[in-house]
């Protein structure tokens, strides 16, 4: 049998903001080292050597004004022909740069990529949990929240409606979890959503379920309005709240 009190090690994460749509920071040295390669492209080591020799130029020159002292880009174009120099020198002789075929450039690509992927997830994550979010409030608008069985992922709805009112805890949304929770259902069926829910809810939430499920094991047929006190003890004494679940579970034992 699952026990999702105490919660054990993990810690909760906080509330997030939500996600806007996330663009890649500007790098002047990154853009530097690109304008570097495309006008690489094609040489060999005598013309990268003349274009080395114009970006010492061009450093020397900007060193000599405060205003550009903090530059980036100057210093990164200097040492990415350097860079492509030395990969020139190694190679064999008559070989000209194809960015193609350099394995930094491939792996800054790959790279890039990766990152694009996870921000591109990141915001269908986000957009996910708001459309979510809008359903759930329209249920408990209509009265009919109770009835609707918690999805993966519900837990950060749960703290999407909360930083939408302000960061005030919304009572009914987490008795529904915790309710969820405590008699196994949705998501919850599954033994390592609820392993996962110890670092998702909050004490309080879990406190609440980890009560009422050992309520209704004591007590089996008890309703919802019977056990209300519950729910107000998990929300201002949860650690009791846990302790007194962790207590009926030995009561239980000793009547086997």
């Amino acid at each position: 049998m699952t026990r999702f009190w105490p919660p054990g090690e993990s810690t909760r994460r906080p509330l997030a903001p939500r996600v806007a749509a996330s663009r890649e920071p500007v790098d002047p040295a990154r853009i530097g080292r690109r304008v570097v390669r495309r006008r690489a492209k094609g040489m060999d080591t005598g013309a990268v050597a003349v274009a080395l020799d114009g970006a010492r130029f061009d450093v020397r020159q900007a060193s000599r004004h405060e205003d550009l002292a903090d530059d980036l880009r100057g210093p990164a174009e200097l040492a990415e022909w350097e860079r492509i120099e030395q990969l020139l020198a190694a190679a064999p002789q008559g070989t000209v740069y194809d960015p193609d075929t350099d394995d930094v450039v491939q792996a800054e690509l790959a790279a890039d990529a990766a990152a694009a992927a996870a921000r591109e997830a990141e915001l269908r994550e986000a957009m996910r949990i708001a459309a979510r979010a809008d359903e759930l409030q329209a249920l408990r608008e209509l009265g009919t929240l109770e009835q609707t069985e918690p999805r993966a992922g519900d837990e950060a709805v749960r703290d999407e409606l909360t930083r939408r009112a302000g960061g005030y805890v919304q009572d009914d949304v987490d008795g529904w979890l915790a309710r969820a929770l405590a008699a196994h259902r949705g998501h919850y069926r599954d033994p390592a959503a609820r392993e996962a829910a110890a670092g998702l809810l909050t004490l309080p939430v879990l406190a609440h379920a980890a009560l009422l499920a050992e309520l209704a094991r004591l007590v089996p047929g008890a309703d919802v309005d019977q056990l209300a006190f519950a729910g107000r003890l998990a929300a201002t004494e949860p650690e009791a709240a846990g302790e007194l679940a962790a207590f009926l579970t030995r009561v239980e034992g000793t009547r086997a």
